[in-house]
């Protein structure tokens, strides 16, 4: 290493140390971990979560058990093809838990990324929501929010539309030609399941969504280069479809994005 790198990073250092807000901050310490010669697993979740006992336990269980399934297929392969794992290189799994958004005392959205690497051009990210009732303390469907939810259904093809049309909308903003061969948008479809995953988007109204975010993962509405989209459909969109409890929930423009602390 020349003298002069050695004076570059030095100067680095103590920019960062007399401007402590530009440094990157730490990563969360995980909340649980397992760790193998053939696997590398974690599961972490945001400060927001862990203030509320019985999800946090929810979710770390969940989390636990997709570690434990994963543990369980990477010690299959590493007896089977050790040769895959040579000079310590092990399977890696992240599971990132984070609350997005609070309605009222009861609901709370909070999404799911997945990053794994077993090997191979790159590593994947899978990206999923859930809902949590506090009242109930446990999971639950957005089902409840509308009059119906039928596959191929008015509700659906209306969420898959608007959805659609946001995604194209942002891919515009990147700068991204929508036009070719490949029919990206094929995999979404009007049903619960397939149509994106789901979480209410903060409102500025209080104890209010403003609507729903749509996640798609990369691979999931373009190639991997342009990595996830996150979306947002206005309540408004999707008004005629709410049930009365739906109605009860959404109201407001979606709240300016705010940083929280997830250590």
């Amino acid at each position: 290493m020349t003298t002069l790198r050695f004076f570059t990073i030095g100067l680095i250092g103590s920019l960062l140390s007399l401007t402590p807000a530009l440094a990157a901050a730490p990563k969360p310490a995980p909340d649980a971990v397992v760790t193998a010669k053939y696997i590398d697993a974690s599961v972490t979740l945001d400060a927001a979560i862990r203030t509320d006992a019985p999800l946090a336990e929810n979710l770390l269980s969940e989390g636990k058990r997709w570690m434990e399934k994963n543990r369980a297929e990477a010690a299959k392969e590493f007896k089977a093809s050790p040769e895959l794992f040579r000079e310590g290189r092990a399977w890696t799994f992240e599971r990132g838990y984070a609350q997005t958004a609070k309605v009222g005392e009861r609901y709370v959205s909070i999404v799911r990324t997945d990053y794994v690497y077993t090997g191979g051009a790159h590593p994947n990210t899978d990206i999923d929501t859930i809902l949590w009732d506090t009242e109930a303390k446990k999971q639950i469907s957005v089902r409840p929010f509308f009059k119906e939810t039928a596959d191929n259904g008015p509700t659906l093809k209306a969420l898959r539309a608007a959805a659609l049309a946001a995604v194209k909308t942002e891919k515009k903003e990147r700068g991204i030609d929508d036009a070719g061969s490949i029919d990206w948008y094929k995999g979404i479809e009007p049903t619960l399941l397939k149509v994106g995953a789901v979480s209410l988007a903060p409102s500025t109204v209080a104890d209010k969504s403003a609507g729903l975010d749509f996640h798609y993962p990369p691979y999931a509405v373009g190639p991997y280069a342009e990595g996830p989209y996150t979306v947002f459909v206005p309540w408004e969109t999707f008004k005629v479809y709410l049930s009365p409890q739906g109605l009860a929930i959404f109201a407001g423009n979606k709240a300016p994005e705010t940083k929280t602390d997830s250590k």
